[in-house]
């Protein structure tokens, strides 16, 4: 136990240093220019940058809108993607039929979709949640149906003979069954929603930071195009660390179950 938790103080003082390491090393190259800091700017430089646009309040409402637009995203994505692989689940036929388009949906830059959404659903929120939840629903529904599938045909068997019918074994043994996995996808979801919403803010947004990392790119000012990454990596790190507090809770209870 001694030893478990030495080697756990280890981690976080080796990863403590590389990133003390890094971000001095970094530093100095910036400004005793070995790298260009024009292109790779330098953390001073970023927390300046970071500090004028807190302090004068512009940046928050950018942060607001991503937040507000990853939340929905990763929310409606998870429950839309339960949903549908329920309903392949109790549909073996519809199944069968939408496996092939499955597996192109799940193969096709979801980028290219973009064009298509804001077409249809104007240039806006709409269209950048439709961005995060063709990234997210598609991943969800099949981690969730192939765990569905994978539930031990023991399990099923017994409670079959004991005359469950077929929403009596999903609710008594399938979904029980594959809530560690519906719960783990979460945490790929919060990631995957990140990657959906900067997109969608790339191709259309007039406010968030992904367009100020595109905004940034436009003006050659890559400070700002860094210290808006750094925020996106600072508020991604934190929605994570919640949804990782929230799995354990939920795993806790269901082991208690």
């Amino acid at each position: 136990m001694k030893r478990a938790k030495r080697t756990t103080v280890l981690v976080g003082v080796t990863q403590l240093i590389i990133l003390v390491l890094f971000i001095g090393l970094w530093e100095a190259a910036g400004r005793n220019r070995w790298i260009d800091p024009l292109l790779f700017s330098y953390p001073t430089k970023m927390f300046h940058q970071l500090w004028g646009t807190m302090s004068d309040g512009s940046i928050w409402p950018h942060i607001g809108v991503t937040v507000s637009e990853t939340i929905v995203g990763f929310a409606l994505g998870t429950l839309l993607g339960t949903l549908l692989a329920a309903l392949l689940w109790w549909f073996p036929f519809v199944s069968r039929v939408a496996d092939p388009y499955l597996v192109v949906l799940n193969s096709m830059p979801k980028v290219a979709l973009g064009p298509i959404f804001i077409v249809c659903l104007g240039p806006g929120f709409l269209s950048i949640v439709a961005v995060t939840l063709s990234v997210t629903v598609i991943i969800t529904t099949l981690n969730i149906y192939n765990q569905f599938r994978e539930v031990d045909a023991g399990y099923i068997k017994v409670v079959r003979l004991f005359g469950a019918g077929r929403s009596q074994l999903f609710r008594s043994v399938i979904l029980p069954a594959s809530f560690p996995v519906i719960i783990s996808t979460l945490k790929v979801n919060v990631g995957l929603a990140w990657i959906g919403v900067i997109v969608g803010e790339f191709l259309v947004a007039k406010l968030g930071l992904g367009y100020l990392i595109i905004y940034g790119f436009q003006v050659f000012n890559f400070t700002l195009v860094l210290s808006s990454l750094l925020v996106i990596a600072a508020v991604a790190t934190v929605m994570y660390k919640a949804v990782s507090a929230l799995e354990r809770k939920l795993m806790a209870g269901w082991r208690e179950q």
